[in-house]
C-alpha cells in the first residue's frame, strides 16, 4: 500500500531501520527479533524471528468504508480492544503507527473534521429554526394575553356601568362589545 501524502511518501525512501516493512503497515511496535538456533550439540547459528503479519479488511467508521491493511495479531488485538480502527488510530502514540499508520490518523481526523464541521453547521441551523418557533410561540402567547386583558377590562367596565346605573338609576343604556380583530 502506497503512503497517498507526498511527504509520507517521501519519507518511506528514507527510512533505513532494519525492517522498513513494519512502516507499511500497523505493526504496532513489533519488528524482527534475532537470536540464536540451538540445537542439542549446542552449536548456536544466528537467525531472525519475523512478526506475525497479517493482511486484514478493516471498516472505518470515519472513512465509510473498509480500509485494506497488513497488521500484527498484537495491532488487531488492540483495535478489538479500542472498539474500531478509527479510535486505534487517533489514540495509539504515532512511533507505535509507522507511517502507513499515520497516513490513515491523518484521513481519519480530517473526515471526523468535515462531519464535525457540518454537525456544527446542522446544529446551529437547527437551534436558529428552534429560535424562530419559540419567537413566534412568544408572539402567540403575548397577543392571546393582550386579548384576555382587553377583555377582562371590557368586563369590569360593563360591571362598573350597572353597579353606576343602579346606584344612579340610568336608563342602563348598554353599549356592546367592540370586536376582536
Amino acid at each position: 500500500m502506497f503512503p497517498s501524502i507526498p511527504v509520507l511518501a517521501s519519507a518511506v525512501a528514507k527510512i533505513s531501520t532494519p525492517f522498513r516493512r513494519s512502516q507499511l503497515g500497523l505493526f504496532h511496535g513489533k519488528l524482527k527479533q534475532y537470536g540464536n538456533n540451538v540445537p542439542h550439540s549446542k552449536h548456536k547459528t544466528r537467525r531472525t524471528w519475523l512478526p506475525n503479519v497479517q493482511s486484514k479488511r478493516l471498516k472505518s467508521d470515519a472513512l465509510g468504508h473498509e480500509v485494506k491493511v497488513k497488521l500484527t495479531t498484537r495491532a488487531l488485538k488492540t483495535i478489538k480492544k479500542h472498539g474500531s480502527i478509527d479510535n486505534y488510530l487517533l489514540r495509539t502514540k504515532p512511533e507505535l503507527l509507522g507511517l502507513e499508520g499515520m497516513r490513515l490518523r491523518i484521513l481519519v481526523r480530517e473526515k471526523l473534521d468535515i462531519k464535525r464541521g457540518e454537525d456544527e453547521a446542522a446544529a446551529a441551523a437547527q437551534a436558529e429554526e428552534e429560535a424562530k418557533i419559540q419567537l413566534e410561540q412568544e408572539k402567540k402567547e403575548a397577543k392571546r394575553r393582550r386579548k384576555t386583558v382587553a377583555g377582562r377590562a371590557w368586563k369590569l367596565r360593563e360591571a362598573r356601568q350597572s353597579i353606576v346605573g343602579g346606584i344612579f338609576g340610568s336608563s342602563g343604556s348598554s353599549t356592546s362589545q367592540p370586536t376582536a380583530s
